[in-house]
C-alpha cells in the first residue's frame, strides 16, 4: 500500500466543518484547489512515529493522515500545531461517522 515519497512540497490546508472537507492548496493566496480530502474517506490520523515519512524536512512533526486510497505525510511548524490539527482532522472525521449514523 502507498508509494514513495518523491519530494516534499508546501501546501495550504484548509478545513471545511460544512463541506466535511480538508482542501488543499498549492499556498494560501491559490484560489483554485490542488486536491482535496472527504471526510468520510478518513480512516487514521496519526503521529508517525514509525518514522516512514524518512524523507520528511521534519521528521518529529510529521503526522499521518490515511485514507481510503492513499497515505497523506503532513510536517506540522511546531508541536503545538501538530496536536491541534490532528485534533480538528479527527474530530471533522469521527464528527462525520456520529452524524451518518
Amino acid at each position: 500500500m502507498g508509494g514513495k515519497i518523491k519530494t516534499w512540497k508546501k501546501r495550504w490546508f484548509v478545513f471545511d466543518r460544512n463541506r466535511k472537507t480538508l482542501a488543499y492548496y498549492a499556498d494560501k493566496h491559490e484560489v483554485k484547489m490542488k486536491g482535496v480530502i472527504y471526510f468520510q474517506a478518513i480512516e487514521e490520523v496519526y503521529y508517525d512515529h514509525l518514522k516512514n515519512a524518512h524523507k520528511s524536512p521534519n521528521s518529529s512533526l510529521t503526522f499521518s493522515v490515511k485514507t481510503h486510497n492513499r497515505v497523506y505525510y503532513m510536517v506540522s511548524p511546531s508541536p503545538e500545531a501538530m496536536r491541534i490539527w490532528m485534533d480538528v482532522i479527527v474530530t471533522g472525521a469521527e464528527g462525520y461517522m456520529q452524524f451518518m449514523v
